[in-house]
C-alpha cells in the first residue's frame, strides 16, 4: 500500500497485523520451526544483497557524518548474519511455550484451575541503528506465536528491507502469513506516532534505543511499553578478589564492544584493593584508549597516566557508549550498592568478589534487571542467556525484566475445568 497516505498506510499494517495474529495464536509448532529454518537458510544464502544494502547505509552514515559508534551499530557483518540465523535455529529448537498449561489445582468443588501461555497479540517495535534487531524481533515473534510491526531507524532503511523480505519469504515457505511480519517501509518520523497510537491494532510497544526516544514513546504511548532508558552498568571490585580475574574481567567488560548496552560505564573499586587494582587496570585502559573520569582517590593513584580527569556528579549516571568510564573508590559493599542504587540504571551490575557473602548480598539488594558475580556484563543478552534471541533488555519491573526472550512475549489466561459442576 502506498505510504503517502501516512494514517491510511499505518491502519492498514495494523488491521493486517491483527488478522495475521490470530491465525498466528492458532499456527503448529512445526510450521513455525519450519518458518525459523527456512530463514536461517535464507540469510546465509543471502551474502551478497545483504551486504550490498548494508554497505548503502554505511554510506550514507558517514556522508551525513554520524558517530562512528552509531556508524559501527549500523554494521551487518557475515559474523552478524551468523550470529542472527544461529539464533533462528537456537528458537526452532527451543519447547514451543504456546499453549503450555500449568499449575493445575483441583478446588474443593470439583473444578480444575489452571494456566495456559497465550501470544500476547500484535506487538509493534521500534528501535534504531542496528538491523540485526529485525531477524530477532521477527524470529521471536514467529516462535511465540505472535504478530509484529517492526519500525527501524531511518539510517538502516536499506538493510531492514533486504532482511524483512526474507522473513516475508520463510513465512510463505512454512504456510505461514507473510503479514505476521510487517515492516514499516517510509523513513517518515511521523509513522511512530501513528504505532504507538494504535491500540486497537496493536497491545504493546516495545522501544529500543536512545534516551530520548524511549522517552518520547514512554511519554506518548497508548498502550503498554516495554522499556529500558539507558545502559549504565557497573563493576565493583570487592575489597577481596582476584585481582588477575577482575582486571580481565572488567577489560572485558569496558573494551570488548563499546556500544552495547550492557558494555560497564562505571567502575567501583573498593579503597583496600585500589592501590593493587587501579595501576592494572589503568595501564589496560591507557593502552586501548579509554578515558577515565575519576573521583580524587582515584585520581590520585592513577595519575600521571594519560586519559585521566576529575569527574562530575553527572558522570556518575551517564551511559558514554564511547571510549570513556567513570572510575570512584568506595570504602565498604554498604557505599557500593547505594551508589548503584542511586545513580544507575537497573540494567545489569557486576561484583568481582571471592568473598561469598558479599557476593550474596550483592545479588539480593541491587535493584537491576541482571546482577552478576565473577562475571562481565557483557553477557546480558538473550542469546548468551540461552533465549536464542532478544526482542530488549527490560528495566521496568512489570511483565518483563531483563532480556525479553519468548516467555516475555507471552501472557498467561486462567482456564477451567470441569464436569458440569456449578457453584453453590
Amino acid at each position: 500500500m502506498d505510504a503517502s497516505n501516512l494514517p491510511a498506510y499505518m491502519a492498514h499494517l495494523g488491521a493486517t497485523a491483527r488478522a495475521a495474529a490470530t491465525r498466528m495464536a492458532a499456527a503448529g509448532t512445526a510450521a513455525k520451526n519450519a518458518a525459523l529454518l527456512a530463514l536461517a537458510q535464507r540469510l546465509r544464502k543471502a551474502g551478497a544483497p545483504l551486504a550490498a544494502a548494508n554497505a548503502q547505509d554505511l554510506a550514507a552514515a558517514r556522508a551525513a557524518g554520524l558517530a562512528e559508534p552509531m556508524v559501527d551499530r549500523l554494521k551487518l557483518t557475515p559474523q552478524a548474519v551468523e550470529t542472527v540465523a544461529q539464533g533462528c535455529e537456537q528458537i526452532a529448537a527451543m519447547p514451543d511455550p504456546i499453549g503450555e498449561i500449568g499449575d493445575m489445582r483441583r478446588r474443593p468443588s470439583g473444578i480444575s484451575v489452571g494456566r495456559m501461555r497465550v501470544p500476547l497479540g500484535v506487538f509493534g517495535m521500534i528501535y534504531e541503528s542496528r538491523p540485526n534487531v529485525t531477524i530477532e524481533a521477527a524470529s521471536l515473534a514467529i516462535k511465540s506465536g505472535n504478530a509484529c510491526i517492526l519500525r527501524g531507524g531511518s539510517e538502516a532503511l536499506h538493510s531492514n528491507l533486504a532482511l524483512w523480505r526474507l522473513v516475508q519469504a520463510a513465512l510463505a515457505e512454512a504456510g505461514l502469513p507473510q503479514d505476521a511480519v510487517q515492516l514499516v517501509e517510509t523513513p517518515d518520523r511521523a509513522a511512530v506516532g501513528h504505532l504507538i497510537a494504535m491500540p486497537e491494532s496493536v497491545d504493546v510497544i516495545i522501544p529500543r534505543g536512545g534516551k530520548s526516544l524511549i522517552e518520547r514513546i514512554s511519554r506518548e504511548a497508548r498502550v503498554p511499553v516495554i522499556k529500558h532508558l539507558d545502559g549504565n552498568c557497573h563493576v565493583y571490585v570487592d575489597a577481596e578478589v582476584d585481582l588477575a580475574m577482575a582486571v580481565a574481567v572488567t577489560d572485558n567488560a569496558k573494551t570488548q564492544k563499546l556500544s552495547p548496552c550492557n558494555a560497564a560505564e562505571s567502575l567501583l573499586v573498593h579503597a583496600a584493593q585500589a592501590a593493587g587494582f587501579l595501576p592494572a587496570i589503568g595501564d589496560v585502559f591507557v593502552a586501548k584508549g579509554i578515558q577515565m573520569r575519576c573521583c580524587a582517590r582515584a585520581a590520585a593513584i592513577l595519575a600521571p597516566r594519560a586519559g585521566v580527569v576529575a569527574a562530575s556528579e553527572d558522570d556518575w549516571a551517564t551511559e558514554y557508549l564511547d571510549r570513556i568510564i567513570s572510575i570512584k573508590l568506595v570504602d565498604s559493599l554498604d557505599e557500593a550498592i547505594a551508589h548503584i542504587n542511586r545513580y544507575g540504571s537497573h540494567h545489569t551490575d557486576a561484583i568481582l568478589t571471592t568473598n561469598h557473602p558479599n557476593a550474596m548480598r550483592f545479588l539480593r539488594e541491587v535493584d537491576s534487571a541482571s546482577v552478576m558475580v565473577n562475571a562481565s556484563t557483557r553477557f546480558a543478552d538473550g542469546f548468551e542467556y540461552g533465549l536464542g534471541a532478544e526482542i530488549g533488555i527490560s528495566t521496568d519491573k512489570f511483565h518483563a525484566r531483563g532480556p525479553v526472550g519468548l516467555e516475555g512475549l507471552t501472557s498467561l489466561k486462567w482456564i477451567v475445568l470441569g464436569q458440569g459442576e456449578q457453584r453453590g
